[in-house]
């Protein structure tokens, strides 16, 4: 991270949501928690000598963009310039790869090792870095999923739960497909 750090709790309407910034980026996005003071606890408990401050207008669109996001509005993240300072070069690509995923499509973690060159003994490691995605949203691990479309885990506050939600506003479902014949009722 570079220089100062500022955040802003907003409202959404999956519930409150933060953002941290520096003057280089986003340093990080909060998911929605219970109330403002809980989404406020979780994010200072990554930054504790961040303060409250009016996002700069890069930052205002993030916020936009995870506003209409919340209401089901399709929301593009690839334009928010990220402060991603100390994060391993293995990761910074496995953020590059995330980020490209778009709205409404899924990838696994095993599809992200493999197009970064590596083996499918990688896919652990992928999934690690999802774990410790300090953006989540804006590099969208929630569309990233285990092996055979499973769901897989999601760090943020709900959990994989969250994570299906948050895919549901992206018209995902992990519902069975309907049955192609009616049924005879008995």
């Amino acid at each position: 991270m570079t220089g100062k750090t500022h955040y802003l709790i907003f409202d959404t309407a999956g519930g409150p949501c933060g953002i941290a910034w520096t003057a280089a980026g986003v340093v990080r996005f909060q998911l929605p928690g219970e109330d403002a003071a809980t989404t406020r606890r979780l994010l200072l408990r990554h930054l504790p000598d961040a303060e409250a401050a009016e996002p700069p207008s890069a930052v205002q669109q993030a916020v936009a963009a995870a506003q209409r996001y919340f209401a089901g509005e399709e929301a593009d993240f690839t334009a928010v310039t990220l402060d991603l300072a100390g994060q391993s070069d293995f990761f910074l690509k496995v953020y590059d790869a995330a980020r490209r995923v778009h709205w409404g499509e899924t990838t696994t973690y095993g599809t992200i090792a493999r197009d970064l060159g590596a083996g499918p003994e990688m896919a652990r490691e992928v999934g690690q870095a999802m774990a410790k995605n300090p953006v989540a949203l804006i590099i969208p691990c929630h569309r990233v999923l285990a092996a055979g479309g499973k769901v897989g885990g999601f760090s943020a506050p709900g959990g994989s739960i969250s994570k299906v939600k948050m895919l549901a506003l992206e018209g995902v479902s992990f519902a069975p497909p309907e049955p192609a014949q009616q049924s005879f009722g008995f």
